[in-house]
């Protein structure tokens, strides 16, 4: 129930919501020091149960109570908002502070039970007195019975009035105030569904422009939509997809080619798409073939057997950039995570593990190697552990602080202040 399946920073970076596998979501605060060097400590903010778990008795199937994503609401007042969806239902929630409570009623006791109107002879002004900081999660909307298939994506539009749910053939457009209704923009399954060859696996909104969105395919293309066109975005405004090379062509090459991830960069240039073995950036004006490809573990082309065999071939990894899109990060096995610099053409890998850290430690670059003498501080291909993973990765939207999820651990790294 512990395994994080969801970690997203809100757009100051100051709240780290996590979601798990038990329907739960932990909120963290970054606490403001002093001493600027410890600036990414943060605390645990609010806990709550977001999802239960749920049975649907016309199909006789259990919906999990997993949450499969969460998104923030752009702060409008002292209270925080934010969306967060297991299979089925999204819920908006509000996170609200409280160090203040009233106190003086005229017609109940201090204990809640009412008075007797005849004993009462005085009228009292009520008060509000300090009392310990509570901070409350409510429920605001339920956004229920909308999809048949599994929730895989949800995306706030820029208007921060609607927002765009996605599971594996349609994508619907919900307004934020309305939970009785939602619009289909997209629907990809065919009437017979012997003929269905892909699923939809990502779709995000364009963070500036609110009729644009894009939505990833288990084939590896990427389709960009423009609601103006038409309600039914079923025809889309560009295709991206990079011919594939023959001579890479193997039995696998349709499960590795299939999307896992899709996010626009901050400035709405460019998108990154994250497939099983590479991080590929796009640019929006040019759709034959990626600008920028980076192969997080090109080292695991020769294993694709086993690892098709344990299941790990359809693990699904998720990408994110850095505030100023310089930089891009995902995660891969053995509880490493990559980040390529774009404009040095660097790449590093790193690892988050309790074995070799210790707080304020400074990371070490890994290497693993293929075959060959192995140096003394590299890792052999064949000792890399599967069941350690970091599918879920998270960037402080301003500062160089990211969050990464393994199993049930979430380390919170920063760049190294001198």
């Amino acid at each position: 129930a512990d395994i994080i399946s969801t970690v997203e920073f809100n757009h100051t970076g100051e709240l780290l919501a996590t979601g798990d596998k038990g329907g739960r979501v932990v909120i963290f605060q970054q606490e403001i020091e002093s001493m600027p060097q410890f600036r990414s400590e943060y605390n645990v903010y609010s806990t709550f149960q977001s999802h239960e778990p749920e049975f649907d008795y016309l199909k006789s199937l259990e919906i999990e109570e997993k949450i499969n994503k969460i998104r923030w609401l752009p702060q409008k007042n002292a209270a925080q908002f934010l969306l967060s969806t297991n299979d089925k239902t999204i819920k908006l929630w509000k996170i609200s502070e409280r160090d203040r409570r009233p106190e003086g009623y005229n017609l109940k006791e201090e204990d809640g039970r009412y008075k007797d109107p005849n004993t009462i002879t005085s009228l009292r002004v009520p008060v509000l007195i300090p009392m310990d900081l509570m901070v409350e999660a409510s429920p605001r909307r339920v956004f229920a019975n909308a999809h048949t298939y599994h929730i895989n994506s949800i995306s706030v539009n820029s208007d921060n009035e609607t927002y765009l749910s996605a599971d594996d053939l349609r994508i619907n457009l919900w307004h934020l105030e309305i939970t009785d209704r939602s619009f289909n923009i997209v629907d990809i399954k065919p009437a017979n569904m012997e003929e269905l060859t892909e699923v939809i696996t990502a779709a995000e909104f364009h963070p500036h422009q609110c009729n644009t969105f894009v939505y990833s395919s288990s084939k590896g293309t990427i389709r960009l939509c423009d609601m103006r066109i038409s309600a039914l975005c079923d025809k889309h405004s560009k295709l991206f997809e990079e011919p594939e090379d023959p001579s890479n062509r193997s039995f696998f090459s349709e499960i590795i080619s299939s999307i896992s991830d899709v996010k626009f960069s901050h400035n709405g240039r460019y998108m990154m798409t994250r497939d099983y073995l590479s991080v590929k950036i796009w640019d929006l004006n040019m759709e034959n073939r990626p600008v920028e490809t980076y192969q997080v573990h090109e080292h695991l082309r020769s294993k694709l057997c086993s690892l098709y065999e344990n299941d790990c071939i359809f693990d699904k990894f998720e990408c994110c950039w850095n505030g100023n899109d310089s930089v891009v990060m995902t995660g891969s096995y053995n509880n490493f995570f990559r980040m390529f610099d774009r404009g040095q053409r660097r790449d590093v890998t790193l690892e988050a593990s309790r074995e070799n850290i210790k707080p304020m430690q400074v990371l070490k670059p890994r290497k693993v190697c293929v075959g060959g003498k192995r140096k003394k501080d590299e890792i052999s291909v064949d000792s890399l552990d599967f069941n350690k993973k970091i599918l879920h990765t998270a960037w402080h939207p301003q500062d160089n602080i990211i969050a990464v999820a393994t199993t049930n651990n979430l380390y919170i790294f920063q760049d190294k202040v001198n």
